[in-house]
C-alpha cells in the first residue's frame, strides 16, 4: 500500500488501488478503541440520464436513492441492520446528490462486519414483489419532508437557482416518479455505477490493516472493473432563475433564504484552493464570531442563521438560511454585506489560526477525521495530505482578488411567511 504522510500532523494515511479499481483508505489509530467503515459508490441522484447497453437511458428521478434503500434487501431474508446490532456495532446508508455510502462502526467484530458490509453491498436482490412494497415507504418519507418548512424553503430557493441542473430536484425524487421504478431500472443502476472502479473503501480507527486488506481482496475478488456510461449532463445557464419570491406555510416565525450561484469558469483556482479561499470569505462574513451577527443581533433581526457552500462541475452556490421576526430588514443587512464585503487582515490571520487549530484536533478525533477524507475523494478524487500547509500559504490578497471577480448580484432571495397571519 502507498504511505501518504499529513503535513504537520504525526499520522499517516495508506492507500491502494485493485487491479479492478476499487480505491481504499485506511487511516489507522492505535490509541482508539472504535473504528468506522464506509463502502462507497460515486452515483447519486445528480445522474439524470447516461448510456446503457448502447442506449440513452433515463432512469426515474430518485432511482439512487431507492436503490439505497433495496440494497438491504437479502436474498436470504436477513435484516443487515439486525446483523450489525447483534454485536452492537452501527449500522447505516446515506444517498446525496454525488454518492451513495453503506457505512458501520463499532468496537467489536471489526472482520465479521467488513465482510458482511462488502457483501450484503455486492449482492443486490431485486423482485417484483420487494421493489413494490418499498414504494410505499418511500412516498410516506417524501411526503414528510414536503410537510416540512425548512426543506421547502430549500427546495424552492434552489428551484429559483436552477434552471436545469439536478440540483433542483429532491434526492428522494417525487411520488409520481417513484411509482415508475421496476426492479429492472434498479439493476441497470447498480450494474452500470455500483462498480469496483466507481467505488471506494474507507476505514478509519483501530483495526488491523493488513486482515483488512486480506479481506477486501479475497471478498471482492470476483468484482470486475465494467467500464463506466457515458453519462448526459443537462444544459445550465449562468443566470439564476428568478430574483425573489414570497411563499406562505405554516410557520410561527418568518423564515428568509439567498442563494448566490458562480459559475467556476470565472475563477480561476483550484478546487481545493477555491474551497479554501470561499469558506475563509463566508467564515468572516457571516460566522459565529463575525461582526455581522453581532450587528443583526444587537438590532435584534436574527434569531439563528446558517450558511453553506455547494458545489457541481460546474457552480459554486453560496446558501444563507435564517429566521427571523424582521425579513425584509434582515434581507437588506444581508445583501448589504454582499455588495460591500470588506475584509481586514486581522479577520483573515485570525481565522487561518483557528483553522490549522481545527485540523489538529480532527487528526484525533475518528469521526470527523473519516467525514475529511471522504469529502476529499468525493470533491477531489484524491486526498489533500497538506492542508494544513495550505492554510498557512492562504493570503488577503489573493482573496480580494477574487472577490472582485464574484457577482453577488446573481442571487435569488426567498421569503416565508406565516400563511394564517
Amino acid at each position: 500500500m502507498k504511505e501518504i504522510e499529513l503535513s504537520s500532523l504525526d499520522m499517516k494515511i495508506y492507500t491502494e488501488i485493485l487491479e479492478n479499481g476499487l480505491e481504499i483508505y485506511f487511516v489507522p489509530y492505535e490509541n482508539k478503541k472504535n473504528y468506522y467503515i464506509s463502502y462507497a459508490t460515486k452515483f447519486g441522484s445528480d445522474i439524470l440520464k447516461f448510456d446503457y447497453e448502447g442506449k440513452e437511458y433515463t432512469p426515474p428521478l430518485g432511482i439512487a436513492h431507492y436503490l439505497e434503500h433495496k440494497m438491504f434487501e437479502t436474498a436470504s431474508g436477513e435484516d443487515p441492520f439486525t446483523f450489525f446490532s447483534e454485536s452492537g456495532t452501527g449500522s447505516n446508508a446515506m444517498t446525496s446528490y454525488d454518492n451513495t455510502k453503506y457505512i458501520c462502526y463499532g468496537t467489536k467484530k471489526f472482520e465479521e462486519n467488513l465482510k458482511y458490509l462488502l457483501n450484503f453491498v455486492n449482492e443486490p436482490y431485486f423482485t417484483d414483489e420487494n421493489v413494490e412494497k418499498e414504494k410505499g415507504i418511500i412516498e410516506e418519507e417524501i411526503k414528510m419532508y414536503d410537510d416540512l418548512p425548512d426543506y421547502k424553503m430549500e427546495m424552492k430557493l434552489r428551484n429559483n437557482i436552477y434552471h436545469n441542473n439536478p440540483r433542483k430536484n429532491d434526492i428522494a425524487g417525487t411520488v409520481e416518479e417513484i411509482r415508475k421504478i421496476t426492479k429492472e431500472d434498479l439493476y441497470k443502476c447498480y450494474n452500470s455505477f455500483y462498480t469496483p472502479n466507481n467505488m471506494f473503501i474507507l476505514i478509519v480507527g483501530n483495526f488491523n490493516m493488513k486482515k483488512a486488506e486480506n479481506i477486501i481482496k479475497e471478498e471482492l475478488k470476483e468484482k470486475k472493473n465494467n467500464p463506466l456510461p457515458k453519462i448526459y449532463a443537462p444544459q445550465e445557464q449562468d443566470n439564476i432563475v428568478k430574483k425573489e419570491e414570497t411563499i406562505y406555510e405554516e410557520i410561527e416565525v418568518p423564515k428568509v433564504g439567498i442563494g448566490v450561484k458562480i459559475p467556476k469558469s470565472s475563477l480561476k483556482m483550484t478546487d481545493i484552493e477555491l474551497d479554501l479561499y470561499l469558506n475563509m470569505m463566508t467564515t468572516i462574513l457571516f460566522g459565529s464570531s463575525s461582526e455581522f451577527r453581532e450587528r443583526v443581533r444587537i438590532d435584534k433581526l436574527l434569531n439563528d442563521i446558517y450558511t453553506e457552500w455547494e458545489s457541481t462541475d460546474e457552480y459554486k452556490v453560496f446558501y444563507i438560511f435564517s429566521t427571523t421576526i424582521k425579513p425584509d430588514s434582515l434581507l437588506k443587512k444581508i445583501e448589504e454585506e454582499l455588495d460591500n464585503i470588506s475584509i481586514s487582515e486581522k479577520s483573515f490571520e485570525r481565522i487561518k489560526k483557528v483553522w490549522i487549530a481545527n485540523e489538529v484536533k480532527i487528526a484525533d478525533d475518528i469521526n470527523r477525521m473519516q467525514r475529511n477524507v471522504y469529502y476529499d475523494v468525493i470533491f477531489y478524487n484524491k486526498l489533500i495530505p497538506n492542508k494544513i500547509e495550505l492554510i498557512r500559504k492562504m493570503n488577503i490578497s489573493k482573496l480580494n482578488k477574487l472577490i472582485k471577480t464574484i457577482d453577488f448580484s446573481n442571487r435569488s432571495k426567498l421569503i416565508v411567511l406565516n400563511k394564517n397571519k
